[in-house]
């Protein structure tokens, strides 16, 4: 057993074909217009409002509405216009194997018990820390952020998965770090494959493809992600009453072969499962006592 999408546990299961998925998918993106596109769709804003509203998510995490009523773009009831547009339009990819024909509404019901079933140990709808690591709300908030930032400056699909404590970290080719000083230290690590990498690169440099960019260049991209991401996490602790120092994030060392943690330090994982089966990790060191 593994964490799985339901579409992954459907083809297993040999409940539906990958050709299903696939035009089940196909549906759901034709459908499924996220909030920029839909904005532009309903004549609300243009191409460059969206370019500016996704560049200034970098640097406070808001939702992409909150942020263009904040840049004067377009008005609270516009947004919730947009919202209630996109949540009656919303197609789940049950009902889209429904529509090509794959499933029956029984068997989606069926198949949709047994999916939460097997997937109930993996899957954590709630960051869960245990109470003896210092700083809790913290690190509570860094998860939350990380999660937020992989939807809206990424782009990236996945499931988190419940966090633990471990002695090292799996080999990942890529591996960023960011280390925090000042009134909480520790550091921040985020382990990618080079898929994830490609895919935060993407989105960081505004390409539709990154094959013929160098290594350093799609390593500094996950490196720049790390560095949105940690500055979110600085600002939100100041409004807990904690100052955090930052210092620029760096590819770490070795990562190929997976890194140990620190000694007198706890190693805090949080997996994060993606639609493609691939998984990649955000881990904090921090020091005990």
């Amino acid at each position: 057993m593994a964490v799985k999408f339901f579409g992954h546990f459907l083809v297993e299961k040999g409940l539906v074909s990958r050709k299903d998925i696939l035009q089940a998918i196909d549906l759901q993106e034709k459908t499924n217009l996220k909030f920029g596109e839909m904005v532009v769709e309903m004549g609300l804003m243009t191409a460059v409002d969206v370019d500016r509203v996704h560049l200034a998510q970098r640097n406070e995490n808001l939702h992409f509405g909150d942020m263009a009523v904040k840049l004067r773009i377009i008005t609270e009831e516009q947004v919730q216009q947009v919202l209630i547009r996109q949540r009656n339009n919303h197609l789940y990819i049950g009902e889209a194997l429904i529509m090509v024909g794959a499933l029956t509404e029984k068997q989606l019901k069926t198949y949709l018990n047994a999916f939460k079933k097997d997937q109930q140990s993996y899957i954590s709808e709630k960051v869960e820390i245990k109470d003896e690591i210092p700083h809790k709300p913290i690190w509570e908030m860094v998860a939350d952020l990380t999660y937020k930032m992989l939807t809206r400056v990424a782009g990236i699909s996945f499931c988190p998965g419940p966090c633990s404590m471990v002695e090292k970290l799996p080999a990942r080719p890529v591996v960023a770090e960011m280390r925090f000083s000042g009134a909480v230290k520790a550091s921040y690590l985020l382990s990618v494959s080079e898929t994830t990498r490609n895919l935060i690169a993407k989105a960081i440099l505004d390409e539709d493809s990154v094959e013929e960019e160098p290594i350093e260049i799609l390593d500094d991209s996950v490196k720049e992600f790390v560095n949105i991401v940690c500055g979110n996490i600085a600002a939100k602790a100041a409004q807990l009453g904690h100052n955090i120092d930052i210092i620029p994030p760096e590819i770490r060392e070795g990562g190929a072969a997976g890194v140990n943690i620190p000694p007198n330090h706890f190693g805090l994982m949080f997996p994060i499962h993606q639609s493609d089966s691939e998984g990649f990790e955000l881990t904090i060191f921090i020091p005990k006592g």
